[in-house]
């Protein structure tokens, strides 16, 4: 296994687990506050969801020698931002959360689904892949309409590093955020006083209720959200790199992964698809069987920003 290693896919893994965290943490720390989480809450969750899928990016990844990339629910966190709060507060919402994953488990085992996603025919498996990066194209365009002066020096060393050498594009583009960040940025007074006494990764504990309101108004529409819009696109991406995962199974292991997360505030874990398509591609590894590497290597990032959640929160 410690041949299949590479400096490529070291470098590809830790870029996986700093766009997947950085993209959407906010979005999922609104969610969890939106249903009742207080602030510690829903920093304990961020931790919980990012621990939950680096470690179950590890497993699967080590298991199949696949490059399985695992995600927290970014559509089911938005869900949660429109669900508002429920009867019942938060622990209302953390039982909704665990019917999910309970749900997730049971599709997973149910062989009849497993059967009908591993049919989806290639065009339909690239047009749920283009669907799902569509968005990721148009994010530069929207960056330099909202601040050119922070979008365009990205877009320009992505363009011009990429017409050389495309491996370095996104490196580059990492550089140049960089720069822009620490030269352009406003760094409020105070910022690093208050990050010391925040690196340490704090968890709480929340008692599950149950409701029906919970029931009807998050974990069904968790579940369905998290299925169509995250591990069925998550299995598109695999089969569109010409790997050619078993998805029961997959799907029942990110379910597990989801439940330990529940206690301590997480919505959901499973199958990543944008950043799936970053550790399945070339660019991970010229070999293909070698690419499984960088889910490991993006497994071990999101713990370790997970740990850290709580500086970010």
């Amino acid at each position: 296994m410690l041949k299949d290693f590479s400096v490529q896919s070291l470098f590809m893994g830790c870029l996986t687990a700093f766009v997947g965290f950085a993209s959407s943490f906010a979005v999922v720390f609104h969610g969890l506050q939106v249903v009742g989480a207080t602030d510690a809450q829903a920093a304990s969750g961020l931790t919980a969801l990012s621990v939950a899928m680096g470690l179950c990016a590890i497993v699967l990844s080590m298991a199949t020698r696949l490059p399985i990339s695992i995600a927290w629910s970014t559509p089911g966190a938005a869900l949660l931002a429109s669900a508002g709060a429920i009867e019942g507060g938060f622990p209302a919402a953390v039982g909704a959360f665990l019917i999910c994953g309970v749900l997730i488990v049971i599709a997973g085992l149910f062989r009849p689904f497993g059967r009908a996603v591993a049919s989806i025919p290639a065009p339909l498996a690239n047009a749920m892949l283009a669907g799902v990066l569509i968005g990721l194209c148009f994010a530069p365009v929207k960056a330099i309409a909202f601040n050119p002066a922070f979008g365009l020096p990205i877009i320009l060393a992505w363009i011009v590093v990429g017409s050389f050498k495309r491996l370095w594009a996104v490196p580059a583009a990492l550089a140049a955020f960089a720069l822009v960040l620490a030269f352009g940025g406003k760094i409020p007074d105070g910022a690093f006083a208050s990050l010391e006494h925040s690196l340490l990764p704090t968890v709480e504990f929340v008692k599950p209720g149950f409701t029906l309101a919970g029931i009807v108004s998050i974990a069904l529409p968790l579940f369905i959200v998290t299925m169509a819009s995250q591990n069925i696109p998550g299995i598109a991406v695999l089969k569109v790199h010409d790997y050619d995962p078993k998805p029961g199974p997959l799907f029942a292991v990110t379910g597990v992964f989801s439940l330990l997360a529940v206690p301590f505030g997480g919505h959901a874990v499973n199958l990543a698809a944008i950043t799936a398509a970053m550790c399945a591609g070339q660019d991970a590894h010229a070999d293909p069987k070698r690419r499984y590497w960088a889910a490991i290597i993006a497994g071990i990032g999101y713990v370790i920003l997970g740990l850290l959640a709580s500086a970010v929160t």
